[in-house]
Protein backbone atom coordinates (compact mmCIF):
# COMPACT_ATOMS: atom_id res chain seq x y z
CA UNK A 1 0.00 0.00 0.00
CA UNK A 2 1.27 3.93 -1.01
CA UNK A 3 1.43 5.89 1.94
CA UNK A 4 2.21 9.58 2.58
CA UNK A 5 3.87 11.70 5.55
CA UNK A 6 2.84 15.01 6.78
CA UNK A 7 3.87 16.35 10.53
CA UNK A 8 1.54 18.34 12.25
CA UNK A 9 1.47 20.33 15.33
CA UNK A 10 -1.15 22.52 17.61
CA UNK A 11 -1.00 22.26 21.68
CA UNK A 12 -0.22 18.66 23.44
CA UNK A 13 0.84 16.11 20.76
CA UNK A 14 -0.64 12.87 23.32
CA UNK A 15 -4.00 14.39 22.29
CA UNK A 16 -3.40 15.43 18.55
CA UNK A 17 -2.19 11.72 18.49
CA UNK A 18 -4.96 10.43 19.85
CA UNK A 19 -7.88 12.97 17.80
CA UNK A 20 -6.04 11.32 14.56
CA UNK A 21 -5.22 7.79 15.63
CA UNK A 22 -7.82 5.43 14.12
CA UNK A 23 -9.40 7.76 11.60
CA UNK A 24 -10.28 6.25 8.34
CA UNK A 25 -6.91 6.29 5.71
CA UNK A 26 -4.79 6.62 8.88
CA UNK A 27 -1.80 4.46 8.71
CA UNK A 28 0.27 5.16 12.05
CA UNK A 29 0.47 8.18 14.06
CA UNK A 30 3.83 8.83 15.70
CA UNK A 31 4.50 11.70 18.83
CA UNK A 32 7.83 13.27 18.41
CA UNK A 33 9.73 16.53 18.04
CA UNK A 34 9.74 18.79 15.03
CA UNK A 35 12.53 20.28 13.79
CA UNK A 36 14.76 20.38 16.53
CA UNK A 37 17.89 22.61 17.36
CA UNK A 38 20.14 19.87 18.54
CA UNK A 39 20.54 16.30 19.32
CA UNK A 40 19.35 14.44 21.60
CA UNK A 41 16.25 15.80 22.33
CA UNK A 42 13.88 14.75 25.35
CA UNK A 43 10.58 15.30 26.21
CA UNK A 44 12.04 17.49 29.49
CA UNK A 45 13.86 19.64 27.27
CA UNK A 46 11.35 20.51 24.47
CA UNK A 47 8.63 20.99 27.05
CA UNK A 48 10.83 23.46 29.25
CA UNK A 49 12.06 25.81 26.77
CA UNK A 50 15.59 24.38 26.88
CA UNK A 51 15.82 22.93 23.38
CA UNK A 52 13.88 24.71 20.41
CA UNK A 53 11.66 22.24 18.80
CA UNK A 54 8.12 21.82 18.29
CA UNK A 55 6.07 18.87 19.89
CA UNK A 56 3.98 17.31 16.90
CA UNK A 57 3.07 14.06 15.37
CA UNK A 58 3.34 11.95 12.16
CA UNK A 59 0.76 11.01 10.16
CA UNK A 60 1.46 8.53 7.71
CA UNK A 61 -1.51 7.97 5.81
CA UNK A 62 -3.36 6.35 2.66
CA UNK A 63 -3.70 9.20 0.27
CA UNK A 64 -6.53 7.29 -1.74
CA UNK A 65 -8.89 7.40 1.43
CA UNK A 66 -7.55 10.74 3.07
CA UNK A 67 -6.41 14.13 1.95
CA UNK A 68 -3.94 16.90 2.75
CA UNK A 69 -7.00 19.38 2.99
CA UNK A 70 -8.98 17.12 5.35
CA UNK A 71 -5.96 16.29 7.55
CA UNK A 72 -5.37 20.17 8.30
CA UNK A 73 -9.58 20.23 8.69
CA UNK A 74 -9.22 18.14 11.42
CA UNK A 75 -6.06 19.69 12.83
CA UNK A 76 -7.98 23.08 12.74
CA UNK A 77 -11.11 21.77 14.51
CA UNK A 78 -9.02 21.06 17.37
CA UNK A 79 -6.20 23.52 17.02
CA UNK A 80 -6.62 27.49 16.92
CA UNK A 81 -4.40 28.70 14.17
CA UNK A 82 -5.25 32.39 14.81
CA UNK A 83 -3.67 32.62 18.62
CA UNK A 84 -0.11 32.84 17.80
CA UNK A 85 1.95 29.88 20.70
CA UNK A 86 -0.79 29.07 22.40
CA UNK A 87 -3.01 25.99 22.53
CA UNK A 88 -5.52 26.19 25.73
CA UNK A 89 -3.47 26.48 28.83
CA UNK A 90 -0.08 25.45 26.80
CA UNK A 91 1.82 28.26 25.78
CA UNK A 92 5.35 28.45 24.19
CA UNK A 93 6.80 27.58 20.84
CA UNK A 94 6.82 24.12 21.15
CA UNK A 95 3.01 24.26 21.09
CA UNK A 96 2.25 26.02 18.02
CA UNK A 97 0.67 25.30 15.07
CA UNK A 98 2.11 24.05 12.43
CA UNK A 99 2.31 21.90 9.03
CA UNK A 100 5.41 20.25 8.32
CA UNK A 101 5.74 18.78 4.90
CA UNK A 102 8.79 16.29 3.19
CA UNK A 103 7.35 16.72 -0.30
CA UNK A 104 6.94 19.17 -2.24
CA UNK A 105 3.88 18.04 -4.12
CA UNK A 106 2.04 18.60 -0.82
CA UNK A 107 2.78 22.20 -0.78
CA UNK A 108 -0.08 23.83 -3.16
CA UNK A 109 -2.66 22.12 -1.12
CA UNK A 110 -1.42 22.98 1.95
CA UNK A 111 -0.94 27.17 0.60
CA UNK A 112 -4.13 27.11 -0.61
CA UNK A 113 -5.79 25.59 2.52
CA UNK A 114 -3.72 28.15 4.49
CA UNK A 115 -5.14 30.86 2.35
CA UNK A 116 -8.70 29.70 2.73
CA UNK A 117 -8.46 30.04 6.02
CA UNK A 118 -6.85 33.17 6.38
CA UNK A 119 -9.63 34.44 4.43
CA UNK A 120 -12.24 32.33 6.45
CA UNK A 121 -15.09 35.12 7.82
CA UNK A 122 -13.90 37.75 5.40
CA UNK A 123 -16.72 39.63 4.11
CA UNK A 124 -16.96 39.52 -0.10
CA UNK A 125 -15.99 42.18 -1.99
CA UNK A 126 -18.37 44.57 -3.46
CA UNK A 127 -17.93 47.05 -5.96
CA UNK A 128 -19.83 50.64 -7.14
CA UNK A 129 -22.55 49.34 -8.46
CA UNK A 130 -23.13 46.14 -5.76
CA UNK A 131 -21.80 43.78 -7.24
CA UNK A 132 -20.00 40.71 -5.22
CA UNK A 133 -16.50 40.67 -6.20
CA UNK A 134 -14.71 37.15 -5.96
CA UNK A 135 -11.49 38.98 -3.97
CA UNK A 136 -11.39 38.03 -0.61
CA UNK A 137 -8.20 39.52 0.20
CA UNK A 138 -9.42 43.00 -1.71
CA UNK A 139 -8.88 44.84 2.22
CA UNK A 140 -6.05 43.24 4.00
CA UNK A 141 -7.09 44.86 7.26
CA UNK A 142 -10.07 42.16 7.02
CA UNK A 143 -7.79 39.67 6.49
CA UNK A 144 -7.22 37.00 9.49
CA UNK A 145 -3.91 36.41 10.79
CA UNK A 146 -3.08 33.21 10.72
CA UNK A 147 -0.05 31.75 13.33
CA UNK A 148 0.58 28.38 11.60
CA UNK A 149 3.95 27.76 10.22
CA UNK A 150 3.91 25.84 7.07
CA UNK A 151 7.56 24.55 6.33
CA UNK A 152 9.79 21.93 5.08
CA UNK A 153 10.03 19.41 7.46
CA UNK A 154 14.22 18.87 8.81
CA UNK A 155 14.18 15.91 11.18
CA UNK A 156 11.65 14.35 13.22
CA UNK A 157 12.81 13.04 16.06
CA UNK A 158 10.00 10.24 17.79
CA UNK A 159 9.25 10.70 20.95
CA UNK A 160 10.43 7.93 23.92
CA UNK A 161 7.65 4.91 24.34
CA UNK A 162 6.32 6.43 27.46
CA UNK A 163 5.14 9.19 24.95
CA UNK A 164 3.49 7.22 22.23
CA UNK A 165 -0.11 6.21 22.49
CA UNK A 166 -0.28 8.08 26.05
CA UNK A 167 -3.86 8.66 26.35
CA UNK A 168 -4.68 5.42 25.67
CA UNK A 169 -2.34 4.24 28.66
CA UNK A 170 -3.68 6.68 30.89
CA UNK A 171 -7.11 6.81 29.62
CA UNK A 172 -7.83 9.46 33.32
CA UNK A 173 -5.66 12.12 32.31
CA UNK A 174 -7.77 15.33 31.58
CA UNK A 175 -7.34 16.81 27.98
CA UNK A 176 -8.08 20.17 26.58
CA UNK A 177 -9.64 18.56 24.11
CA UNK A 178 -12.74 16.51 24.35
CA UNK A 179 -11.51 13.36 22.34
CA UNK A 180 -14.99 11.29 23.16
CA UNK A 181 -17.27 14.52 21.37
CA UNK A 182 -14.46 14.85 18.48
CA UNK A 183 -15.12 11.38 17.65
CA UNK A 184 -18.77 11.73 17.93
CA UNK A 185 -18.74 14.43 15.80
CA UNK A 186 -16.83 13.27 13.04
CA UNK A 187 -19.02 9.75 12.87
Amino acid sequence: MYTKKLYLSGGNFHELQAVYDGLRGIVAVTTGYINPASQPVSYDQVADGKLAAVMGICVEYNPKKIDVSSLLDILFSVADPYSPDRQGPLEGPMYGCGVYYDTVEDLPQIQLHLNFMANRGTPPAVDGCGLTVNDPVSDQKQRRQLFVKAEVLKEFVAAGEEHQNYLVKHPDVATHIDIGKFREYIR
